[in-house]
């Protein structure tokens, strides 16, 4: 592992992988909308971190992919981990559409500007990319959320058919986890089989070095979905599927976050 670039490096997961891979010497290039956890992590690795201010939801973000590139010296690793997620019950119309803004139309925009330097340097490279087991089947609760999660999923096989049509030398690695305890989910809420960062980061890393196609984090999700698949869409729509449940309010929980989630992952 060389020079890698994590789209959404701000927190959760992609800012836990970030400093993973920087406290072993690996080159990484961060990029989210808001900088000040990159530029703390710039100084404390200096030699071997880069960042930028991107938001994947506008039209210059894959200029400034490009202008990160060329500060870390290139790309081998392109690591996909922004996202927006949370219950939206109420369908409210600004919130779904504003998911699907950043989960499919980001995700699009960021992981086709990734294949084009690659494409168009003639280089051996990698895209990864965290999507969700939310991808599976649609989840009420949180319609656009999985709507976007199964988008970004089937993005990826198009990508790597159109790689292995055009004789362009990228692998790709789809990195579907459940629910991870970060202070991105509700404080006050229990979720179904929670991993915790500690947990879940040495697996993702290992996803990312043996580039498997597709990486269920963890084995208990993977069977989970497996199961799912086999469900019909309707017998599926008829279930009653619930995401959380509440808990007694805890001070030494993490305060709930309001409003859309950078890194939200489920």
């Amino acid at each position: 592992m060389k020079r890698i670039i994590i789209m959404g490096a701000s927190s959760g997961i992609g800012m836990a992988v970030a400093e993973a891979l920087a406290s072993r010497g690996v080159k990484v290039g961060l990029a989210a909308r808001h900088t000040t956890a990159l530029r703390a992590l710039k100084e404390k690795y200096s030699d071997n971190v880069e960042y930028e201010s991107i938001d994947i939801t506008h039209n210059d973000a894959p200029r400034k992919l490009n202008e990160l590139i060329d500060r870390v010296g290139g790309m081998d690793i392109y690591f996909h981990v922004a996202g927006i997620g949370y219950s939206n019950q109420s369908l409210d119309p600004h919130c779904e559409a504003e998911i699907i803004a950043t989960n499919a139309a980001g995700f699009a925009r960021m992981l086709s500007a990734a294949y084009g330097y690659f494409r168009d340097n003639d280089r051996k490279g990698q895209i990864v990319a965290v999507t969700s087991v939310a991808g599976t089947n649609g989840i009420g609760e949180m319609a656009a959320y999985s709507a976007s999660k199964k988008c970004a999923q089937t993005y990826m096989v198009a990508l790597e058919q159109l790689a292995n049509s055009k004789k362009v030398d990228i692998t790709f690695t789809d990195i579907r986890p459940g629910w991870i305890r970060t202070p991105l989910l509700d404080s006050d809420k229990e979720y179904p089989m929670e991993m915790t960062l500690e947990y879940v980061v040495p697996q993702i890393i290992r996803a990312i070095v043996k580039h498997p196609r597709v990486a269920y984090i963890d084995a208990r999700w993977g069977a989970l979905c497996s199961a799912w698949k086999m469900i019909p869409d309707r017998v599926w729509s008829r279930l009653n599927v619930s995401v959380s449940k509440e808990t007694p309010v805890s001070t030494e929980q993490p305060e709930a976050s309001e409003g859309p989630n950078e890194e939200a992952s489920v």
